[in-house]
């Protein structure tokens, strides 16, 4: 029995170590299992944030994904579209910039109007002081030049009969308009002349010069600009200031003398031409296109066609001020009388009807004007507009004769063939309706854009054409080709 009981307690003895090993086991696989779902909990938790943070920059592309205003999705994806965009909008920066750069907070204008106006009231108090003042003189020159009068004829009458006639006269003469008269009038025999004159002129030069060596040139361009006679508004000192030192962070001086110039001139007081010129590109270089605005607007320069070409040249250069320097230009070329240049201004401008009707009804222009602004600026509206038969007259532009030289040039094509294809497009009625229309193109010339239109492989053109002079009673083919066909006859029946 004792035997029995000792094998049962070491049989529960095993039980219960193999019990505690499995239990052992047990645990460490049970943390395994739990170090490996930790690592798997930490592995999604760090998947679900970059999954989180690309919905959140995918969300914020798609609300700052819209297209780019005034271009289409195809060009919104081409990087070289995108790069002449991203100039435009560059120019256009500057050139609000520069509208910034010359304006004021409001609270700077209202003070400068308010010392406008104290200025104005001070003005008219002055002036009418002023004309007491010229009154009162006029009144005391006539009472000496009756006593210098009187004493020269060695005293004919007594002073006293004298001196009451002649305060009569001044009272009678009180009430005319004879009494207001301007300071010019009234003290014009004061004014410097002879070696007074040649003395003042010699003052304004030594301070002139004075100033320039001083490299003090905003008021040495004042004193010239003011200088007695004209004798420094020339372009010699011009060309002093052009050949000046610019300071670090100041204005050329020779566009200091040009801002002098303009605003000291007097209300009808124009620039030489070559001041006009010499100015306008000092201006146009710093910047200060409104100057030349004023300038122009206001009539303070000789408009020549260097002074156009100027502006227009600028306006290539600088796309950001293109419009307001060729309508300036537009307004030199029209005062000059050069109308086909002031058209190409507008055509310039995307004005092109305005442009067109400029060229229809100018009578100094001539077709050959109207084909030098189109092949200048070639547009398929220009093309159109131009060929299109007036109410009471021919186009001003022949088709036939437009396409040939058109066609002819090789970067003039594009808009002759262009116009074709939207005859052909149209039906053969209407590109038949344009041929025998034309009255200004015979049938040689029709031929010649034939030719060419075969040369430049556009043989539906050339097939589409052909075939509408054929039909035309009084044309025949001469060669069995009809690419090459020659056309003989000039005229429709």
């Amino acid at each position: 029995m004792e035997l029995q009981r000792r094998e049962e307690e070491a049989r529960a003895a095993r039980l219960t170590v193999a019990a505690s090993e499995s239990r052992r086991k047990s645990l460490l696989t049970c943390e395994r299992q739990a170090a490996h779902l930790r690592e798997r909990i930490s592995t999604h938790q760090r998947e679900t944030a970059e999954l989180q943070e690309e919905l959140e920059r995918e969300k914020t592309s798609k609300e700052q994904s819209s297209w780019m205003p005034g271009l289409t999705v195809a060009e919104s994806e081409d990087p070289e579209a995108l790069d002449g965009y991203l100039k435009d909008m560059e120019a256009q920066r500057d050139a609000l910039l520069d509208r910034k750069s010359h304006c004021v907070p409001l609270e700077v204008k209202t003070k400068l109007d308010a010392e406008l106006q104290a200025a104005k009231r001070r003005r008219d108090e002055l002036s009418a002081e002023n004309n007491l003042l010229t009154v009162l003189y006029k009144r005391l020159r006539s009472v000496w030049d009756c006593l210098s009068s009187w004493e020269e004829e060695g005293q004919p009458a007594p002073l006293g009969e004298l001196v009451g006639s002649t305060l009569e006269n001044i009272r009678e003469a009180d009430g005319t308009d004879e009494d207001i008269c301007s300071i010019k009038q009234l003290f014009e025999d004061q004014e410097p002349a002879g070696a007074d004159a040649s003395e003042l002129v010699s003052d304004y030069l030594d301070r002139f010069l004075e100033l320039f060596e001083l490299a003090q040139y905003e008021d040495a361009a004042l004193i010239a600009a003011r200088a007695p006679r004209g004798v420094l508004r020339n372009i010699d000192t011009m060309e002093m200031f052009k050949g000046a030192e610019v300071l670090p962070g100041s204005l050329s001086p020779s566009f200091l003398f040009f801002w002098a110039l303009l605003f000291t001139a007097g209300a009808d007081g124009e620039l030489s031409a070559p001041l006009s010129l010499q100015g306008v590109s000092c201006a146009l270089q710093s910047g200060a296109l409104q100057l030349v605005s004023y300038a122009v607007t206001h009539k303070k320069l000789t408009f020549t066609e260097e002074l156009g070409d100027i502006l227009t040249e600028h306006a290539q250069e600088n796309p950001g001020v293109a419009d307001l320097c060729l309508t300036l230009a537009t307004i030199i070329y029209e005062a000059c009388r050069l109308h086909r240049k002031a058209a190409l201004s507008m055509c310039r401008r995307g004005l092109i009807h305005s442009a067109a009707e400029f060229l229809k009804h100018c009578e100094d222009l001539t077709a050959e004007d109207s084909m030098w602004v189109l092949c200048r600026s070639p547009s398929l509206s220009l093309l159109q507009l131009l060929t299109e038969p007036l109410q009471d007259s021919a186009a001003i532009l022949s088709v036939g004769g437009a396409c040939a030289a058109l066609l002819a040039d090789p970067q003039q094509r594009p808009v002759a063939l262009q116009l074709l294809d939207s005859f052909v497009s149209r039906g053969r009625g209407a590109l038949e309706e344009v041929i025998v229309g034309d009255v200004g193109s015979s049938v040689d010339v029709w031929t010649h854009v034939v030719s060419l239109c075969s040369e430049l492989e556009r043989d539906d053109l050339s097939r589409a054409i052909l075939s509408v002079l054929l039909s035309q009673s009084g044309t025949r083919i001469v060669t069995p080709d009809p690419e090459g066909a020659r056309l003989m006859e000039h005229v429709y029946l």
